[in-house]
């Protein structure tokens, strides 16, 4: 459960991904968070569909799995993953809420870690997550992204992810792929599709 939560962290988010990236220099560093910070601090509601991949090494094949991430500022967040499973995780008033295909229960999210999982899951809509002193960051571009790679300092964190890199396309402020490592070295890859900004989005999308 943490690590699915885990994924939602960054939190905020489709061609030649894998193209060569190169350190931005500090000067471009800075104006690339200025230029993202000030563009996402007017984001209420932020609305996606994924794509995620998960590649474990003692499975042949990957699993694949879609759904739709919904985030309503300033902390309800709900991810749905739709196929081929239904499965929910919903951040409201201070709980996780968990819908595994029908079967309910609730997580008390005042620990520490789950505390900063939501944190970092509202951070990454406006900017904040860059200046979050338990994650080292360092960016990177090529010729069609900007990327940030989120590398966590803290034990608690180290446990579950080895780091975490988002994919900015140039001249967009709202992440459309990330890339995730965990500490075993399984990696997870979301790809956003039709993100849509400030859209009223249904209180169903909210609802346990």
């Amino acid at each position: 459960m943490i690590k699915n939560i885990l994924l939602a962290a960054t939190i905020v988010i489709s061609s030649q991904f894998y193209a060569q990236n190169m350190a931005m220099t500090a000067s471009e560093a800075k104006a690339f968070v200025t230029k993202l910070s000030s563009d996402t601090k007017n984001i209420k509601t932020l609305q996606s569909d994924f794509v995620q991949t998960k590649k474990m090494d003692f499975l042949d094949k990957n699993i694949v799995t879609q759904g739709r991430m919904s985030l309503q500022t300033p902390s309800a967040l709900s991810w749905k993953y739709t196929k081929p499973y239904q499965y929910s995780i919903l951040f409201k008033n201070n709980k996780i809420y968990i819908n595994d295909q029908g079967k309910k229960s609730t997580v008390d999210a005042k620990s520490k870690t789950l505390e900063k999982i939501n944190q970092l899951i509202v951070g990454s809509s406006n900017g904040k997550m860059f200046n979050d002193p338990e994650f080292k960051v360092s960016y990177f571009k090529n010729s069609n992204y900007n990327v940030a790679r989120f590398v966590p300092n803290t034990s608690q964190l180290t446990k579950y992810i080895k780091q975490i890199e988002l994919y900015f396309p140039k001249n967009q402020s709202t992440a459309s792929q990330v890339n995730m490592t965990e500490a075993s070295g399984d990696t997870t890859q979301i790809v956003f599709k039709n993100t849509k900004t400030n859209a009223t989005i249904p209180a169903s999308e909210f609802t346990y």
